[in-house]
């Protein structure tokens, strides 16, 4: 059985991150609401559970707490942040407000050795972000780590493995935040790992089998990363029970259609058909400019449009999708704010008459990527840049129209070459053209002009959860900004969109 450590989310901006974190370490991680029921929890199994940050005071009515049980469970925990705030709280220490730390700061080590801090410089720099703070730790507990600004920055109980940290050792400003979860991974809770995409292609290809058994199945092919790495995975367990559909809605960028095509029938060994569907998506989009509408309509088109197909070639059991754990979060499961509604989790009709197979669904992108090397699938494929299921749809603020649609498809060409030829496109998560529907006074050629304007957004990412624009030199921005105006008529201004994420999301809706 694959060891799970759940993390225990308090609202934390970061929870996706220590997930992150403890899967790149070699452990299986998923992420649970802090509200969620103890007999749920336990079901999970949990090999050990961490505590996330989150906004709250351990003294605000009202505040998430949680079930007395796990604390006695014997299950290895730790506490971040909140989380160690929470664990002193709830175990007989105190905790008062204090001079609130934003940003780096540094901690120095007690005399106690324990396993949680093992091979630790004296003084390390670290990333703090709380008010509240412990100033006196519960029973049975040590002191492992300090600062100036949190008398108490580490505690540990060996004794029933119980361990805190004030800081955020997931982020990369907090030097040996990796060995401090490694070492509470291994050290601490004694597990094994193993978890990586060999061990993954071991454990899912007999679970597909198990459950589609002497089905059939449709994989919703999109020709990008995710889509292509469902097929394979499926194909592998299924081999010519899985037919690949892609669907062409028109929001495709340039040559995409095509592409897709030639690396579908040539490098991979599915049975393909191709549905020109673009006139019935763009009908279907005719007056909508909520975004969350044109997601939710494309996702259900998308789905008609494969049922269609389904009668065509004979009984289908079940739709592959390339659901990713990203998708699956900012939808919105359980407790947790849906931030967009993906058209493969929000999307997807009620009277849906397939059975879902989403083989990815516990993945992050990066881990997909490797899940697509691992497979064997070609580099063109495995490498592309992220690209929404509703395509050029989502990146047209506004009612989608057919000049439109077509200028900013030609503005995204843009983009995309002279990054490409810029050489740094390799350091990017995604580079594309935003049409943000405003229309501004220009001059060219001495003429006065009301035309379009295009965003340019760049994003470096390591998982899409969190994203920093590009810091382009200024010669590149000045070259991608020219050839628009020259090449794409209709256009006379270039924006560059400097928003991280958070704030932001990558995609503009």
């Amino acid at each position: 059985m694959t060891e799970r450590v759940l993390v225990l989310d308090f609202g934390a901006q970061y929870a996706q991150l220590i997930a992150r974190r403890v899967r790149e370490l070699g452990v299986y991680a998923e992420i649970v609401p802090a509200t969620a029921r103890f007999e749920d929890i336990m079901a999970k199994q949990p090999a050990a559970i961490i505590l996330s940050g989150g906004p709250d005071s351990v003294y605000r009515p009202g505040a998430p707490k949680l079930d007395d049980r796990l604390l006695a469970s014997g299950v290895p925990q730790l506490g971040i942040c909140y989380g160690m705030q929470y664990l002193a709280h709830a175990l007989g220490g105190r905790v008062d407000p204090g001079t609130p730390e934003y940003g780096p700061a540094e901690v120095r080590r007690t005399d106690v050795e324990d396993p949680l801090i093992s091979g630790l410089p004296e003084h390390m720099r670290v990333w703090m972000s709380h008010g509240d703070r412990v100033e006196s730790l519960p029973s049975g507990f040590s002191l492992l780590l300090a600062s100036d600004g949190a008398p108490c920055a580490a505690m540990g109980d060996p004794e029933r493995r119980i361990y805190a940290v004030q800081f955020h050792p997931e982020v990369v400003h907090t030097e040996h935040g990796m060995d401090i979860l490694r070492n509470f991974l291994y050290s601490v809770a004694g597990l094994k790992g193993g978890w990586d995409m060999g061990s993954f292609v071991e454990r899912e290809v007999p679970r597909i089998q198990a459950e589609v058994g002497d089905g059939s199945a449709l994989v919703a092919l999109s020709g990008g990363v995710d889509s292509a790495v469902a097929a394979a995975i499926v194909h592998r367990a299924l081999g010519d029970r899985l037919t690949a559909v892609f669907v062409d809605h028109g929001f495709l960028r340039a040559g995409e259609a095509e592409e897709v095509e030639r690396a579908f029938t040539e490098r991979v060994p599915l049975r393909f058909v191709h549905v020109r569907a673009q006139e019935r998506f763009i009908k279907a989009l005719e007056g909508v400019v909520d975004p969350e509408e044109k997601r939710k309509r494309i996702g259900n088109l998308f789905i008609r449009v494969f049922e269609e197909e389904a009668q065509k070639l004979g009984p289908i059991d079940f739709l592959v999708q390339g659901t990713l754990y990203p998708d699956v979060i900012e939808s919105g499961p359980g407790q947790a704010a849906v931030i967009k509604s993906h058209h493969n989790v929000g999307g997807l009709p009620e009277d849906l008459k397939f059975k879902l197979l989403e083989p990815l669904r516990e993945l992050f992108k990066d881990e997909v990527r490797q899940l697509g090397r691992e497979l064997g699938l070609p580099r063109s494929l495995v490498e592309r840049q992220p690209f929404p299921g509703p395509g050029l749809a989502i990146r047209m603020v506004g009612e989608v129209q057919r000049d439109r649609l077509d200028l900013l498809r030609r503005a995204d060409l843009v983009v995309r070459r002279e990054v490409e030829a810029a050489g740094v496109a390799k350091d990017l998560w995604q580079w594309f053209a935003v049409l943000p529907g405003v229309r501004t006074v220009g001059v060219m050629g001495d003429h006065r002009t009301y035309g379009e304007a295009v965003v340019v957004r760049a994003v470096t990412s390591d998982d899409g959860m969190t994203a920093d624009w590009a810091k382009f030199e200024p010669q590149i921005l000045q070259r991608i900004a020219s050839a628009i105006v020259s090449e794409v008529d209709g256009v006379n201004r270039v924006l560059y969109d400097i928003t991280s994420k958070p704030p932001g999301t990558i995609e503009w809706e």
